[in-house]
């Protein structure tokens, strides 16, 4: 490899996953065997010990006492969400079928959280018998929960989604700052206290999350000290003490060529000074960091078979059975403004050389739907796997699958 190369490697890194034998190992399977015991392709595949590592890693980082909850919209499958149940703290959730999975899964109900800025009134009925956390988005809210605790006699567990007046610099989606259709503005928020505390309502305290997918820590490390200023400044106005404070995530993961794996270290000592004025300022808080995509996305990858390969005025086509329908965010049409290339594989000929610039395109009858755009690749053929890696988050559930009705995907856990 020359030195140019390594300085601006060809794509992001897809270390995670082994190779043996010429084929990338999944859960220590080898890629052909995989999809045979799939019995089809195309089909997501996720890693259960990438899964557990990531965790485990991120906490052995982490001051003691940070509590994890993994934000399940990155990747609902009920088995990948059963097994983060059994690594993470908590989890959080962002509709009523969601909240249905996470309590199947056997997380503890107090340690599950809802958001989301359209929850109905069958949702919050349901999430306060479930006895879950729910983080209030509107004044609305308030008088919803305040009817459904008086009706049943349940007490509404309520913590306040704050929507601050500062945003995560960098983000790759900004969740936070300026006008925003997610939480209540931080200006509102005394007011909104005040009718919690009028409501009767359970207040455990404050959610508060500027944006994800961040891969510059010291951006990370200003929203986090941010949040938790706003927060103790919040807290003044609170009908009880804050019990619970969601710092959010952000975390992101390499994606595209040139980007590098999120360093820790500034973070988590970043953390351990806010735990550390925790004690004092706010002493019956606990901590919470609220991560998706960081903890599953790059533990899965999508994988599709060439059906074809053409050439077209010289430039070579490998046409799959997969596409943005199955993977939206790999097709560059889930909010990249310009098409970057997901790190792409032929997973059976991993040690074959890259030698050729190819388009790999899915069947959809729109030019939209391109996996990966004049990459160099090995030589590939009809019956080749197609392996799109960092796959494990907002792949099969985000994504268009009744689009032009092709048959669908599976998923598996490995």
């Amino acid at each position: 490899m020359s030195e140019t190369s390594r300085e601006k490697p060809l794509h992001a890194p897809t270390d995670q996953f082994p190779v043996r034998g010429n084929e990338l190992l999944v859960g220590g399977i080898p890629l052909t065997r995989l999809a045979a015991r799939v019995g089809q392709t195309p089909f997501y595949a996720y890693d259960r010990a990438l899964l557990t590592r990531r965790v485990a890693e991120l906490r052995a980082a982490l001051p003691a006492g940070i509590k994890l909850h993994y934000a399940m919209k990155a990747n609902p499958m009920p088995a990948v969400v059963g097994h983060m149940a059994g690594l993470v703290d908590g989890i959080d959730v962002a509709s009523g079928l969601e909240l249905n999975v996470a309590l199947d899964s056997g997380a503890d109900p107090r340690e599950i959280s809802f958001a989301g800025p359209g929850k109905s009134d069958e949702e919050l009925k349901k999430a306060v018998a479930a006895g879950i956390l729910i983080n209030i988005e509107s004044f609305r809210e308030v008088g919803v929960l305040a009817t459904i605790q008086q009706q049943t006699g349940w007490t509404a567990r309520v913590a306040v989604r704050v929507n601050p007046d500062f945003e995560l610099k960098s983000s790759g989606m900004k969740m936070g700052g300026g006008p925003k259709q997610f939480g209540v503005d931080a200006e509102q928020v005394p007011e909104l206290l005040a009718e919690i505390g009028k409501a009767g309502l359970g207040f455990e305290g404050f959610h508060l999350f500027a944006g994800s997918q961040n891969l510059r820590p010291e951006s990370i490390i200003e929203a986090q000290r941010k949040c938790f200023d706003l927060a103790l400044r919040l807290a003044e106005a609170a009908p009880g003490p804050v019990k619970f404070l969601n710092l959010g995530g952000g975390f992101g993961i390499p994606y595209f060529p040139g980007e590098r794996r999120l360093e820790l270290g500034g973070i988590c000592a970043n953390l351990a000074t806010i735990q550390e004025d925790a004690r004092h300022k706010m002493p019956e808080a606990e901590i919470v960091i609220e991560l998706g995509r960081y903890f599953v996305g790059e533990a899965g990858i999508y994988v599709c078979q060439v059906v074809d390969r053409k050439i077209s005025r010289g430039h070579t086509y490998l046409v799959t059975n997969g596409g943005l329908h199955h993977h939206l965010s790999a097709s560059g049409n889930f909010g990249q403004v310009i098409r970057k290339n997901y790190p792409v594989a032929i997973g059976n000929r991993m040690d074959a050389p890259a030698g050729e610039a190819v388009s790999v395109v899915g069947p959809l009858c729109t030019p939209l739907d391109i996996l990966g755009d004049r990459m160099n690749l090995p030589e590939a053929k009809p019956g080749d796997l197609v392996v799109v890696f960092q796959s494990g988050a907002y792949g099969a559930s985000a994504s268009p699958r009744a689009f032009l009705s092709h048959p669908d995907l599976v998923e598996v856990l490995v």
